[in-house]
């Protein structure tokens, strides 16, 4: 038996080789509702892929599949070379989850807050080391209600990296937060590309999903309607004839705005 297992796991690993995400036929439903229509893409390593879509598409559900926090009807994804639907507690422990709103103890401050993270991985962690990388490290000794919108989401993300995850899932990461600070979070997002890592990208903001991702599945009642490289979609809806009924500026507002007050991190 165990042997046969080891042989499974490492034919599973050389089928994955290369990619961070595999999803195929993927399907659930609630009752008569079919919220996840059999659907297939995958994400390579140290990508960041886009999950877009409307309201009710079914993005929300098969992300929670992929974190091992739903229950597919049917179907295959594999996650950090874990077979989500069949091992969907091994997996938490190979990824980090960045939700859109996060509640943290108000009695304890980042740096302790990121310890107790840590602590349920069964790990020790920086906590300064890992402020610092989000730019939060003077912020060390404070809580979570002092902190202003983006920092909170930078603190969450922090805690996110607490296990040194394979593939990161950022929900909505930039909603509400003004243009600077919007800004300052697609280049942290960037930056942990950078460190290796794969980050999964849901967001309702195109030009953020324009500028960030490498590729991106565009999901509609359940099913993928379209996948590619932002460019290359753009470009294909060029090819159908469409125009703009008005022509793009060279500049906008938020050009503007973050002329004027500065948009550059103060983080690495």
């Amino acid at each position: 038996m165990g042997i046969a297992t080891r042989s499974e796991d490492l034919d599973l690993s050389r089928q994955t080789e290369g990619f961070a995400i595999q999803v195929e036929d993927l399907r659930k439903s609630y009752g008569n509702l079919v919220a996840v229509d059999g659907i297939s893409f995958d994400v390579k390593d140290r990508e960041i892929f886009g999950l877009l879509g409307p309201n009710g598409a079914g993005k929300t559900t098969t992300v929670e599949i992929l974190e091992g926090l739903r229950q597919a009807d049917g179907g295959r994804a594999i996650v950090a070379g874990i077979n989500v639907l069949k091992e969907p507690q091994k997996v938490k422990g190979l990824i980090g989850v960045q939700l859109q709103a996060s509640a943290f103890f108000d009695f304890l401050n980042l740096a302790e807050l990121l310890e107790m993270f840590a602590s349920f991985y069964g790990r020790q962690v920086d906590a300064r080391a890992l402020l610092r990388r989000v730019g939060l490290e003077e912020k060390a000794n404070s809580r979570v209600k002092t902190l202003s919108g983006g920092q909170k989401q930078r603190f969450s993300i922090s805690t996110a990296l607490v296990n040194e995850p394979r593939v990161l899932f950022l929900d909505e990461p930039t909603t509400g937060l003004d243009p600077q600070a919007r800004r300052n979070l697609w280049e942290l997002a960037q930056s942990i590309r950078e460190d290796g890592r794969t980050i999964v990208l849901t967001t309702h903001y195109m030009d953020e999903a324009e500028t960030l991702c490498d590729r991106a599945a565009i999901m509609d009642r359940g099913k993928v309607i379209a996948l590619d490289a932002p460019a290359t979609l753009v470009q294909n809806l060029l090819a159908k004839g469409f125009r703009r009924r008005t022509a793009e500026r060279e500049a906008n507002l938020e050009d503007v705005f973050l002329d004027l007050t500065g948009a550059t991190a103060t983080w690495r």
